[in-house]
């Protein structure tokens, strides 16, 4: 029971996914350029958080109507780098 829980605690604490430089920035810290963009390419989505990360490059992430979560991910320069 005692591996189980350091465990968990060691899976919670530093492997989630992120890196631990990226930064959760409010959006109207995102170029408006990006969040154009981001409501053009994904319309049914209500954009709620962004994080920045360590090369500048900038993810924009919200839930549609039905409550999924997508996220759209932008190079430094703006370019489009993804779409979930």
């Amino acid at each position: 029971m005692r591996r189980l829980f350091f465990g968990a605690a060691l899976f919670l604490a530093g492997g989630c996914g992120s890196d631990p430089t990226d930064q959760l920035i409010p959006l109207e810290q995102v170029p408006e350029d990006m969040l154009k963009v981001a409501r053009e390419k994904l319309p049914e989505v209500k954009f709620d958080q962004a994080l920045k990360r360590k090369d500048g490059s900038v993810e924009v992430r919200g839930k549609d109507g039905r409550g999924k979560v997508r996220d759209i991910d932008f190079s430094a320069s703006g370019e489009i780098l993804e779409i979930e």
